[in-house]
């Protein structure tokens, strides 16, 4: 890094390291090493089971968000985390995330905060601790752990929209015991489970500010190296703005300073793009259910809607046009009420890793370095189907514009790719029933001398 000092940014955003040219003058973020890691994981599975499913009740949790269940009525006998992780690691995710509370309030971890989960459940006798055996299961089989739990909506203490009584509750004394409780949550996830590659705040944290809880350095103490998300003070990565599986392009990983949350005013203009020109590195996450075709757009079980199963064309195409679009991908997973990934779900997902496998492990060719023109043989002409391009993103998003072209076995030089930005990963289909003899990739416009990770070709 000659030439430039790291500096950490002044602002709210304290995880955000910036990069200063001496050459030039520009100062423009990177990644923290865990932002690194969380882009490189490229795919994960949030794994969404809660006690309506346990309990066979059908109403899509996410609506029906007022109602307290029996939680002696929970009891998915044949539940097993490890089939999970073995589904997961089998679809190519590193990484999975759990469900540990959601919006029903039910803890599905050993807790006494407050008399509503496992521990008044009947399933093994109060006893059980779901949090732990999913932790338990990622770490056997070299899987990275998250987990999600909403201070959102909670039934059990009558919260909607962060604030209890239903709402209406801001400032008042009960909503001073539900924050002490969110932190006293928090406080045992990240205490009790060891390291956790991120924690999931659905629709986001209120801060004290807002009459939030302050549960931001509770997670820094216990989790230094885990992965915020998200409130008004940090979103390590932030929502894409949709749930179709797709990030449009270009999708930049700088976000404008002044806010950092996908509900602030000052960044939904740009979810789904990024900032070029954004002080703040927080690169897109893109959520889908697995389960979000044919009408179907289903995070938990329910019976009788496998016809919502995305097809595995659907798949390949979310993860060209996510991960492929320099964000990360992470599909929802129905847990049904039993307590297994369905057979049919864990099939496609199994078929999922299988196909990316086929389609991306074995390259014809490829080139890594510095500089602004890469160029290399390929061992016969061949056609090509597909290119991938890879910012070294530990020196920032460089790359502003540039052309990908193939030298065909007439000598002509064709142009197969353009476009503008890089970042972790681009993947683009090449449109051409050429073969060719050479690859170039020339860098057009970039801010400093670009560090291209890799450039492959299909």
């Amino acid at each position: 890094m000659s030439g430039m000092a790291v500096t950490i940014g002044s602002n709210l955003f304290a995880n955000t390291p910036t990069i200063y040219y001496k050459k030039t003058g520009i100062a423009f973020p990177v990644p923290t090493f865990p932002q690194m890691e969380w882009q490189d994981s490229e795919i994960g599975i949030i794994f969404h089971f809660d006690i309506s499913v346990a309990v066979n009740r059908h109403n899509e949790p996410n609506n029906d968000y007022r109602e307290v269940f029996d939680p002696t009525l929970y009891n998915p006998i044949k539940l097993d985390t490890d089939q999970w992780i073995q589904t997961a690691k089998a679809a190519g995710a590193t990484y999975a995330v759990f469900t540990a509370t959601h919006f029903c309030g039910f803890m599905q971890w050993q807790s006494d905060l407050y008399p509503y989960g496992l521990k008044q459940a009947k399933w093994k006798n109060g006893k059980g601790d779901i949090v732990a055996d999913f932790v338990k299961s990622c770490y056997k089989y070299d899987i990275r752990p998250g987990l999600y739990l909403s201070t959102n909506n909670n039934a059990y203490w009558q919260t909607h929209n962060h604030y209890v009584d239903w709402g209406k509750g801001k400032g008042t004394r009960k909503q001073k015991e539900f924050n002490h409780v969110c932190e006293k949550m928090v406080e045992e996830l990240c205490s009790h489970y060891g390291g956790l590659l991120e924690i999931w705040f659905d629709a986001g944290n209120m801060t004290p500010a807002e009459d939030g809880p302050d549960v931001l350095p509770i997670f820094e103490k216990y989790q230094p190296n885990g992965l915020f998300y998200s409130s008004l003070r940090r979103s390590d990565f932030r929502w894409v703005g949709n749930e179709q599986g797709y990030a449009d392009y270009p999708c930049w990983a700088t976000m404008p300073s002044g806010a950092y949350s996908h509900s602030s005013e000052k960044w939904k203009p740009f979810l789904g793009n990024g900032d070029p020109n954004g002080s703040i590195w927080s690169p897109a996450m893109v959520d889908a259910p697995l389960r979000g075709s044919n009408g179907v757009h289903s995070w938990f079980w329910r019976p009788g809607q496998e016809k919502g199963l995305d097809s595995l064309q659907r798949l390949t195409t979310m993860y060209e046009q996510s991960v492929g679009r320099n964000s990360g991908l992470i599909l929802g997973v129905v847990i049904d009420s039993d307590g297994l990934v369905p057979e049919v779900d864990k099939q496609r997902l199994i078929e999922f890793g299988d196909a990316l496998k086929y389609q991306y492990n074995h390259p014809i060719g490829s080139i890594k370095g510095k500089g602004n023109s890469f160029r290399f043989d390929l061992k016969t002409p061949v056609s090509l189907k597909r290119y991938v391009l890879q910012e070294d993103i530990q020196f920032g998003e460089r790359v502003r514009s540039y052309m990908v072209k193939g030298k065909s076995v007439n000598g002509n030089w064709i142009k197969i790719g353009k476009g503008s930005c890089i970042g972790h990963k681009r993947i683009a289909p090449i449109d051409s029933s050429e073969r060719f003899s050479q690859v170039t990739l020339q860098i057009l416009e970039s801010t400093d001398v670009p560090y291209i990770r890799d450039f492959i070709v299909f």
